[in-house]
């Protein structure tokens, strides 16, 4: 089996790019005030912090999300670490993108081993919108995977030199996997988030799992700039910001599951997230950087600290689960405000909710 250098070059490159890069905090989520309770009525004790995305049951809203994979023995070690940590702390966690391991089985051990490490985990596996209904069988097979994200990076791809450049047939496509492959089916943006039309068009097709992977946290366009001579700058600002793109989401489907990404850094973070409409949060590159300065075990007590974080916050918000934490009313302001008032959503429904 010839080893593809150049992809497995790739993984690598944009491992690194992305701790180069950073996130910066272009979320929204700052745009996002909770209204304080003096009287919460609540317990720390009696907090719980476990969800469902649709199917999939978490004893935690925290998920990491799709890395890498398929580089060789670096992200061999990134993923076994990742999956430690997961386990450590009960978290789920998505692999990704295996189309390398399916193009060449030699690269599968950097993938199985996030289920060797973390044997009775949620795992989700990944590939992207050109996948065929056998090739997603076979990425969740490498994993005994729970469920199977695919992932939309347009434009990534249309900044990467090497990238795809022909889009058409992606939703028809999904909807094919979502009917034949066995595991919920999780739609996800790479960083430039989702909109209300996007959202309407893939629960139209049968999709019921959406990671909005919004605007504000790693930028793909960036790091794909990166690696060109001619660099598409207008990428880079390029997108829907995280806050933006969950609220959009749930106002066109409210069946919808949802999962916040795209720059989540704090714990704070994850409960705007989850009260803005989500199920779930997932974090990538935050995660990545902790990881690989203070290693597996500066990364199982930074997400410990989150957990404990979260739960503070919710005890100050008065509620006691995710689910009550979709009634916490809030203010948003700012560019989001603008955002949401210009796509002609009511922000003011969200500042006069009720949790009493």
């Amino acid at each position: 089996m010839v080893i593809d250098l150049s992809r497995s070059k790739r993984k690598w490159d944009h491992i690194q790019y992305a701790l180069e890069t950073g996130q910066k905090r272009l979320t929204g989520f700052d745009d996002i005030k909770f209204v304080n309770r003096s009287l919460p009525g609540s317990n720390l004790d009696s907090v719980k912090l476990q969800t469902e995305i649709g199917e999939l049951s978490l004893s935690s809203p925290i998920f990491i999300n799709a890395m890498t994979g398929g580089g060789g023995e670096r992200t061999f070690r990134i993923n076994r670490e990742l999956a430690m940590a997961a386990r450590e702390t009960g978290l789920g966690i998505a692999v990704g993108s295996q189309m390398s391991a399916i193009r060449n089985p030699e690269e599968r051990r950097t993938y199985e081993i996030v289920r060797e490490m973390h044997p009775d985990g949620v795992i989700l596996a990944n590939l992207g919108s050109e996948a065929s209904v056998e090739q997603a069988r076979a990425a969740v097979e490498m994993i005994e995977a729970n469920g199977l994200q695919i992932h939309l990076n347009a434009v990534q791809e249309l900044t990467m030199p090497e990238g795809d450049r022909n889009f058409f047939g992606a939703l028809e496509r999904i909807a094919v996997i979502v009917q034949d492959v066995g595991v919920p089916v999780i739609v996800k943006e790479v960083g430039f988030g989702i909109s209300a039309e996007t959202a309407s068009k893939l629960h139209a097709h049968g999709i019921r799992y959406i990671d909005v992977g919004g605007f504000g946290g790693t930028n793909f366009a960036e790091i794909e700039n990166m690696r060109r001579d001619r660099l598409l700058t207008f990428f880079e600002d390029w997108g829907i910001p995280t806050a933006a793109s969950i609220i959009e989401t749930k106002s066109a489907v409210q069946d919808l599951s949802v999962i916040a990404s795209g720059g989540i850094q704090t714990s704070l973070d994850i409960v705007k997230g989850l009260a803005s409409g989500a199920s779930a949060a997932a974090m990538a590159g935050s995660l990545l950087k902790i990881l690989m300065e203070h290693g597996t075990e500066g990364l199982i007590n930074e997400i410990s600290l989150i957990k404990e974080e979260m739960a503070v916050i919710m005890t100050a918000l008065g509620v006691h689960t995710i689910k009550e934490l979709h009634q916490v009313p809030f203010v948003i302001s700012g560019d989001t405000h603008h955002w949401l008032s210009q796509r002609g959503i009511d922000t003011r429904s969200y500042a006069q909710r009720s949790n009493l």
